[in-house]
This record gives C-alpha cells, structure tokens and sequence, in this order.
C-alpha cells in the first residue's frame, strides 16, 4: 500500500497525531485527505478535504459518507482518554462509544468504498491495549476491545480484500498525554512511524521507540500465535464449506 495517489480519511484530525497523520499523508503524495473533526477545522492544502465528523454521531457519520467519493485508507484515529478509577461506570461507557463503536461505526459505514479499493483500515489505538495502565483503566479498557475488535475484522474482511491494521503506539506527547510525567515520542515521528507500517503492510504497528522494543515479543508470542491459529481454522472450515 503506497500513499502515493491515494485517498485518505483520518478522524480526529484536528490535532495530535491525527494532524500529523494529515500533514504526513500530504508529504508523501496523497491525493485527497478527508480531514474528520468534531469542529470547524481550516488546512491550506487544497487536497484536503474537511469533515463535520464526531464518531459517536450517527448522522455526521453517514453525512460524511455522501462526501466521499472514493477511499482507499481509513485511519480511525479519534479518541477520548480521561483519568479515572473505574468507580463511575458512565467514564468506561464513553470511553467505549468513542473508542471502540466509533471506528467500527466509521469502519461499517465507509466498507462498500474500501472493499471497492482493497483498501485499508488503520486503527490507532495504544501499547495500553496489551496491559492497562491504571491511571486511565477505562481508556486501557477501551483499547483493549478494540485490538480484539481489529483482529477481528482483520480475518472478516481478508475475503474482501481490505487489510487491517493495529497501531500500538507508546506515550506520544500530545494534549490527551500532557499530564503523564513520561519519556514521549513527538507527533510528527509517529504518524510517520503509522504510514510506514501501512505502506510495509504490518499488521500490527509499533511506531516509536517505546512501542518498537515489544514488536518482536508480540509478533512471536503466545498471543498473535493463536490470532494466527484462528485465523487459519475459519480459512479451513470456509474451504470445505460447499
């Protein structure tokens, strides 16, 4: 999957890694980039394309829908993650409406155009899918499920043609990190870490220093092991079907 020539949408795009992810996908020649935004957002490139896009809202979704003509790489990249000691249940329910129903809703309503393409679906979502980290357990929640939901459709839609990827990026020094007193990677080096594992076609992709020092462990672990194993039984038993 070459950028070059294609057409893109990132949710979230109004800052952090998903302006990066923008300003990176213009860099390396994309033909179109929908910028998805809960607010007005304004870019001096010509080749994007802004979209009123709040992925909890079912009615933004499927307006920004009519708005693209064609897709080849959708990046769910929106996200929420707050503080909280998983004692009020309404924190882990809106960390799951945005984080996990959000890209399969975006995911479900943008199909016909990526299987049209084999295109590709890019799911951001964070190391603190493999192990929670307390002080945003609802966020590491979140994240969790959707690793589980991106394999997922990782084996659903190989049949169609469209690829599936996980991003599982360490601490990124954006304003939804500002209060963790960490080492973090910048924007910049991680939206271009996303679009080279895109382009080299990994399944899962570990963008930055932090996150790359665990990419062997996991691709050789019990875990992708049995997603494998999984995936090879449903490929079976689809073959002797009749």
């Amino acid at each position: 999957m070459n950028i070059t020539g294609k057409t893109i949408l990132v949710t979230g795009a109004n800052r952090g890694i998903g302006r990066a992810l923008v300003d990176e996908a213009l860099k390396r020649g994309a033909r179109r980039v929908y910028a998805g935004t809960r607010q007005p957002l304004t870019h001096p490139d010509a080749r994007v394309t802004p979209l009123t896009l709040d992925v909890t809202n079912a009615a933004q979704i499927q307006a920004a829908v009519e708005k693209v003509a064609s897709l080849d790489i959708l990046i769910n990249n929106a996200g929420v993650a707050l503080y909280d000691d998983l004692s009020d249940r309404a924190v882990i329910e809106q960390h799951l409406a945005v984080n996990l129903f959000g890209p399969y809703s975006v995911t479900q309503a943008l199909l016909p155009l990526l299987t049209r393409s084999r295109g590709a679906v890019v799911n951001v979502l964070s190391v603190a899918a493999l192990a929670p980290f307390a002080p945003i357990a609802a966020y590491s929640i979140s994240k969790a499920a959707a690793l589980s939901l991106t394999q997922s459709l990782r084996v659903l839609l190989a049949a169609r043609g469209v690829s599936v990827h996980a991003v599982l990026p360490g601490p990124v020094d954006t304003d939804m990190s500002r209060g963790i007193d960490i080492p973090k990677s910048s924007a910049e080096s991680v939206a271009q870490g996303i679009l080279d594992g895109v382009e080299r076609g990994d399944e899962e992709i570990f963008p930055d220093p932090m996150s790359g020092s665990i990419a062997e462990s996991w691709r050789n672990g019990a875990a992708k092991t049995l997603e494998r194993g999984n995936a090879a039984l449903l490929e079976a038993q689809a073959t002797r079907s009749p």
